[in-house]
């Protein structure tokens, strides 16, 4: 029987005017199997579009009586009806078209008491396995189970095509005081296409909301969700899992190429690659290309295309854009065949104001604060989520957790995560409250961040999370026993942001600059960093990486090359966005694909090619990766040659291996430039971003150089060079 409390007599007509007026808290206390005034059982089931209703019982179908005209049938008996009972229903509009479906109100709620109390206590870390709609079978009959956090609703319904968007039919049961709706529909196919009617309890207002835990939506611009799909992938990504436990990160090479699904490549026609067509296409450009991760901009739902994926309303529905959950499975899958990482852009910061999400979802301030000042993002106009609130750190840890359980995914870049630190984040003052304390600091957003990172790393040993955070917030990527927010990493946004502005200067008057180039230095060892060339750089009118450099086009070709070769030399982790690998032109634009069509200009290829062969050198030279992280693997040769724009220095590897490194920043050609070392020897260059074969003038140092004995810089030997203009050389010692 559904119910503890289902054969109590109740008082049935003001259930039943409830019932007809879509406002019965539990439906439940009205609808299934009851005790009458004379101890008779009677079922009542609620059928607004049926002529005709039977019931199955020992004895075969039985008819029920029509109690009221707005379709409310009663069955009487001694003995209860099969259990569970099926309903033949013949409908009013179709007379003689009959169909069987089981009675919902014919079998209990399932969710735990156990599991509540965790989701409450914000510590139901797979609420996505609770919450939702899951694929499930009572009593060996399958249907799908719902399940719904609105505290502050009267009646919570489940509405779609199945019911006519009628909200009187499948009203949910409330457990108690979690504020959680649940109810089991049976033979409800996958795919089916569902919302949710939630009538608030204090102003009567009917709302109608996506389900927050739907892991699939319909495509934009519809926005309901669907029940699950019931595929039964089979991983084969066994090996890449365990290698990934066993993953040294903090001394392994990492280089990730960040992507937009829908505008890296097109159909002819403008339609999107899909997951499969992505990994057809995109797995052996990684692989030539000489990338070990691939970081996807959000590809969970959202309705704006333009949003590029920041604005999410599905944190737990990979986008229908681009195809099925099972096809996205694919799609890292075959990453992990190939060798190659997937990281997912993560949004836990805000969420956007479409009324058929998450705000205001029962009608109150529920993932979001009531007061702006705390909840409203001013520049994104979003709204911002409460993080002191139990239930939705349960929401946004679970949606972590998804992602990295469900989809193998092997780590999450968090975005804008000084949006979430900061109460005052960019507000004036009056616009922002203050914490417990009288400080700016968001406590409630440092406790979860805390919170996530440990639950990643512990959960899932290699897996790695990096920070997108701008400002100075001390130990980001600093474990949080010690105090630290915990992530692996923090993207460094003070070396993207001195870089540029070093490049985009005309090259004579880059010497006035020169400390743009070196400052990094003084702080590069305070965090985990990965060193960011991102979508950010090249939108917004801001051009693409070509159009920011100074001088005629060869100069803008050469000094892209030369910017390459000291982000694939400097210290940090490495981060480029698609297209700045071979000069895209106009800036990146979401509505169409990159111009490959570029790649026929040789100038445009060398660019590739350049790139094509850092990606390559940093990945398999432990010097240019191993201590990236670590004082001891840089030291500078040269940081004051202002004057000719030059800087050199040393890459160190843990074996006492090295890479030397000299860079000039102007179109001068420097013969015979002496540059100390403290390692005589013989020397080849082992990169010149000046080759030919990028598109250079070929000016370098061919064969071997041969120190020179004499002592330079502070050094006991020095190097005799040739310089080649906007270029960057790698030097390699023999045997080193």
């Amino acid at each position: 029987m559904p119910m503890k409390s289902e054969l109590v007599h109740t008082n049935t007509n003001s259930l039943q005017e409830m019932l007809l007026a879509a406002r019965l808290h539990n439906p439940y206390d009205y609808l299934g199997v009851h005790r009458d005034q004379d101890d008779e059982l009677v079922t009542r089931v609620f059928q607004p579009y049926a002529a005709n209703v039977w019931i199955q019982t020992a004895n075969g179908f039985e008819s029920m009586t029509r109690i009221h005209d707005e379709g409310i049938f009663e069955w009487h008996s001694k003995i209860p009806p099969v259990h569970p009972y099926l309903l033949r229903i013949e409908e009013s509009t179709s007379l003689g078209t009959v169909r069987e479906l089981y009675d919902p109100y014919a079998f209990p709620v399932q969710i735990s008491d156990y599991e509540l109390y965790l989701y409450n206590e914000g510590n139901l870390r797979q609420a996505y396995r609770t919450l939702g709609a899951q694929l499930t079978a009572i009593n060996g009959i399958a249907g799908v189970r719902f399940a719904v956090w609105a505290p502050n609703a009267e009646r919570v319904s489940i509405i779609g095509d199945f019911n006519r968007w009628d909200g009187r039919i499948h009203p949910m049961a409330v457990h108690h005081h979690s504020g959680v709706w649940e109810l089991f529909i049976p033979g409800l196919p996958s795919g089916t296409v569902y919302k949710y009617e939630i009538r608030n309890r204090n102003t009567g207002d009917i709302l109608i909301k996506t389900d927050p835990f739907a892991n699939y939506h319909e495509l934009r611009p519809s926005n309901a969700g669907r029940t699950p799909m019931g595929e039964n992938f089979v991983w084969q990504d066994a090996d890449w899992m365990q290698k990934r436990t066993d993953w040294d990160w903090l001394h392994a090479p990492l280089n990730i190429y960040e992507i937009h699904a829908g505008s890296w490549k097109r159909h002819p026609d403008g339609r999107f690659y899909t997951y499969r067509e992505l990994a057809q296409h995109l797995i052996p450009y990684l692989l030539e290309m000489g990338y070990s991760h691939v970081e996807l901009l959000p590809i969970s739902e959202h309705p704006l295309d333009e949003s590029w994926g920041y604005q999410t309303t599905g944190y737990f529905a990979v986008s229908s854009r681009y195809g099925l959950p099972e096809d996205f499975k694919f799609f890292v899958n075959a990453c992990h065949q190939a060798n190659i990482g997937v990281i997912l852009d993560w949004v836990p910061a805000h969420f956007p104001q479409d009324i058929f999400s998450l705000a205001r979802f029962d009608g109150t301030a529920l993932y979001e604060h009531e007061d702006p000042r705390l909840g409203f993002h001013q520049d994104w106009g979003t709204f911002i989520f409460n993080y002191g609130r139990n239930e939705v750190r349960s929401f946004l840890l679970s949606s972590a957790h998804y992602w990295l359980n469900v989809f193998h995914l092997d780590g999450l870049r968090v975005d804008a995560v000084a949006s979430m630190l900061y109460l005052d984040y960019s507000r004036k003052a009056g616009e922002w409250l203050p914490n417990k304390h009288g400080g700016r600091e968001n406590l409630d957003a440092v406790d979860f961040l805390r919170e996530l990172n440990i639950m990643v790393h512990e959960a899932f040993p290699g897996a790695i999370t990096l920070a997108e955070e701008s400002t100075s917030w001390p130990a980001v990527s600093r474990p949080t026993y010690v105090g630290g927010l915990g992530f692996s990493m923090k993207w460094n946004m003070g070396w993207m942001n001195d870089t540029l502005a070093y490049m985009k200067l005309d090259p004579i008057h880059r010497h006035y600059q020169h400390n743009n180039l070196t400052f990094n230095q003084l702080y590069a060892y305070t965090e985990n960093f990965v060193l960011p060339l991102s979508h950010d750089e090249v939108v917004h009118g801001k051009g693409s990486l070509l159009a920011k450099m100074p001088g005629d086009a060869w100069q803008k070709f050469a000094n892209l090359r030369l910017l390459f070769t000291y982000q694939l030399t400097c210290p940090g982790k490495k981060l480029n966005f698609m297209g700045n690998e071979f000069a895209h032109g106009p800036e990146w634009q979401v509505s169409k694909e990159l111009d490959w069509n570029l790649l026929e200009y040789e100038s445009h290829r060398g660019v590739q090619m350049a790139l094509r062969d850092l990606n390559h050198l940093y990945m398999t030279t432990p010097a240019l990766h191993q201590l990236d992280f670590f004082a001891e693997g840089f030291s500078w040769i040269d940081c004051h040659d202002a004057e000719q724009s030059v800087i050199s220095y040393l890459r160190h590897a843990q074996d006492g291996s090295f890479r030397l490194i000299v860079l000039n920043f102007t179109p001068v050609t420097r013969m015979k430039y002496r540059i100390g070392t403290p390692f005589s020897g013989s020397y080849q260059e082992v990169f010149n971003s000046d080759s030919a074969y990028y598109g250079g003038s070929n000016i370098g140092n061919a064969g071997w150089i041969t120190t020179t004995g004499e002592p330079s810089l502070g050094f006991a030997d020095s190097l005799m060079i040739t310089l080649p203009p906007l270029a960057g050389i790698i030097l390699g010692l023999s045997h080193a």
